[in-house]
């Protein structure tokens, strides 16, 4: 709990910018502005923006829209993969999924908006273009076919087939990792550091580890811990780690990874922060 204060003044602002950066409710179309603000603004742990922002060190400020835009973009991959054709979720953040609250078509188009404004906030940031043009180059790769929407696709095409372990990894890479090592790296743009190299490494440490810690809690937690029906991975036959390793070995794997990350950022400025970050993915497990 106390960790989790410490974080809380990070939350607060990047709650309060979204909330500023998404189209009122009222404009038009109200609908669909509506169902953005719903699945943007719903309560979350924002691990991807407030990385960025402790990434960036004393610069946290003006990297405050990248980050927004980070969640943004998460929030998009939220909503399609929640959608029917893909993992047909009633259940986020303990909340109604946005087709369930809002159709599907308006749940589609409101993942596009967020996908749309998420590189419009970016674009719009007031920050030299060495620094802007990067951030865009981060997160495109990061979401595209190499990164999340890439494994996104494989996970759905492996679904019912056995996987192995490089597949699995290739997977997770993309799909969980490639955004958390991009918002710590963009972060890292932004502290104008030589720690942009280490920080992605212990942002792709912790995105592998999150997963991992998600998967096991998917077989063995309830809805009320997870905020997303428990126990269907393994109806959907999705390729997990538990699946191919195990839970107990699973676990080893997801604290294996925390410490990796750790060390990582060992002599980093926030490094305690950080070090408390990567505690934080896997402490769900104990």
């Amino acid at each position: 709990m106390d960790f989790e204060l410490s974080l809380r003044p990070y939350i607060l602002e990047v709650n309060a910018r979204l909330a500023q950066l998404l189209p009122l409710e009222t404009a038009e179309p109200p609908q669909l502005h509506q169902a953005m603000r719903y699945s943007a603004l719903a309560p979350g742990k924002r691990i991807r923006p407030v990385l960025s922002l402790i990434c960036a060190g004393e610069n946290r400020r003006d990297a405050l829209d990248a980050a927004c835009a980070i969640e943004m973009i998460h929030c998009f991959s939220l909503i399609h993969d929640d959608l029917p054709a893909l993992d047909n979720d009633d259940l986020r953040r303990g909340l109604p999924t946005c087709h369930v609250k809002f159709g599907e078509a308006i749940a589609i188009l409101a993942g596009d908006a967020l996908f749309a404004l998420a590189f419009e906030t970016v674009a719009n940031q007031k920050s030299p273009f060495e620094i802007t043009v990067p951030t865009i180059q981060i997160l495109t790769t990061a979401v595209g076919s190499l990164g999340l929407v890439g494994g996104e696709t494989i996970d759905i095409l492996s679904e019912g087939k056995p996987v192995d372990a490089a597949t699995l990894e290739l997977i997770h890479r993309r799909k969980t990792a490639s955004l958390i090592a991009a918002s710590c790296e963009i972060g890292a743009l932004f502290s104008k550091s030589n720690s942009r190299a280490k920080l992605r490494e212990y942002g792709e440490c912790i995105g592998l580890a999150f997963q991992i810690a998600d998967d096991v809690l998917n077989e063995t937690g309830t809805a009320d811990q997870l905020g997303k029906a428990a126990g269907s991975d393994r109806e959907r036959q999705k390729a997990t780690y538990p699946a191919v390793y195990g839970i107990e070995a699973s676990r080893t794997k997801a604290l294996d990874l925390a410490k990796t990350a750790s060390q990582c950022v060992q002599g980093l400025d926030n490094e305690s922060l950080l070090q408390g970050i990567a505690r934080y993915t896997v402490e769900r497990l104990n």
